[in-house]
């Protein structure tokens, strides 16, 4: 999507993918910003490990505490910091004039998608969050600051859910929380696990424990495969259903955004994703 952003644009830029071992990501991002890169995606489980790493930490990712969008920045002759493509160091600074800023364009991705694909709004809602991971722990920070009536939180680590939920309680004290799965029906499902990502993986709800019937909607984050085990036992309930692919597209335009200073052609990357995606 961001290739095809870049063309449209007619900006010679090109996104890449490389894969990282945690215990290397500190020496990549370090490696990214001495070879002066305009900027740096973070995916699983990367997003929680960079909160240390990089240089400084947007509003956004104090926040949500977590990262996964970087920005690489050059000082000015004023000492103002400059995004790398508006700002070149001279030649022979290295990377001692460059630093990396960290962002997190997920949380506002989660809520766009919610409403543009599945018509939900949050405020008042009664959801079951499955997943405490990073991307998880956002999703159920920016769901309790959406004001949502209930929120249940489900991980396979206990203690991870505690964690959060102790997190929430103290920021957001007016949302009616619980660990495990809840008693009573809720409207709105999300898995912000990694199960299903396998095409032999299960669905990481068990369907005895838990019905989705009385449910309004699931959404999995999950994009591909286009349709998860989940999925496809909450389309057999009657349930509205989305993947993840919507809120790719929005946490990647506002990468794109935070980059170039431009605005994302949101058009053109869904149109890339659904062709990458999907294959039409």
């Amino acid at each position: 999507m961001h290739n095809a952003a870049f063309a449209a644009l007619g900006l010679n830029w090109r996104y890449l993918a490389c894969e990282v071992d945690p215990k290397n990501l500190r020496a990549a991002i370090e490696g990214a910003k001495a070879m002066q890169f305009a900027g740096l995606n973070l995916t699983v489980p990367h997003k929680l490990l960079a909160l240390d790493i990089v240089d400084v930490l947007d509003e956004s990712a104090k926040k949500w505490g977590a990262v996964n969008t970087i920005r690489f920045e050059g000082r000015d002759a004023k000492g103002r910091w400059l995004p790398l493509p508006r700002f070149k160091p001279a030649s022979g600074d290295g990377p001692f004039g460059i630093r990396a800023h960290g962002f997190n364009t997920d949380a506002d991705a989660i809520v766009a998608a919610l409403r543009e694909d599945l018509g939900v709004e949050l405020p008042g809602a009664r959801v079951l969050l499955l997943g405490a991971g990073g991307v998880g722990r956002t999703t159920a920070l920016k769901l309790a600051s959406e004001n949502v009536a209930e929120l249940h939180l489900v991980n396979r680590t206990k203690a991870r859910a505690q964690a959060i939920a102790a997190e929430i309680k103290k920021q957001f004290p007016a949302v009616r929380l619980s660990v495990g799965l809840p008693k009573s029906a809720v409207q709105l499902v999300i898995n912000a696990t990694s199960l299903g990502l396998k095409p032999d993986d299960g669905s990481p709800l068990d369907g005895k424990a838990f019905s989705l019937k009385p449910a309004q909607a699931v959404y999995d984050m999950i994009y591909r495969p286009a349709e998860t085990a989940l999925l496809r036992a909450a389309k057999k309930a009657g349930c509205k259903t989305a993947n993840g692919l919507g809120m790719l597209l929005h946490q990647g335009a506002s990468a794109f955004e935070i980059w170039t200073g431009k605005s994302a052609p949101r058009a053109v990357m869904r149109r890339a994703l659904e062709q990458n995606i999907y294959g039409h």
